[in-house]
């Protein structure tokens, strides 16, 4: 729902938003609504320096002591693999 709001801003910052809404051929009150969009989405984002991951890359993950009861020697896997890789 849209509502009318009325602001006192300084004429030549009037002008100019004017003239680039124009430009854009878009509106004054489009451009400022879409600016105060992105700072509130970017002010939420700041906040939240947390790096989110899936519940699917969740699932992958393991514990530290289960990691270290796997007996796996990557420098012997490498091997393996380069040995079939050039036919040795």
């Amino acid at each position: 729902m849209d509502t009318k709001l009325t602001l006192k801003l300084d004429k030549e910052v009037i002008e100019k938003a004017k003239e680039y809404a124009a430009k854009q051929k878009i509106s004054v009150s489009w451009l400022f609504e879409n600016y105060i969009k992105a700072i509130t989405s970017m002010e939420k984002t700041k906040k939240s320096d947390e790096i989110k991951i899936s519940e699917l890359a969740k699932s992958f993950t393991i514990t530290k002591e289960e990691a270290s009861n796997i007996d796996f020697d990557y420098k012997k896997e490498l091997q393996e693999i380069l040995c079939k890789k050039h036919g040795l």
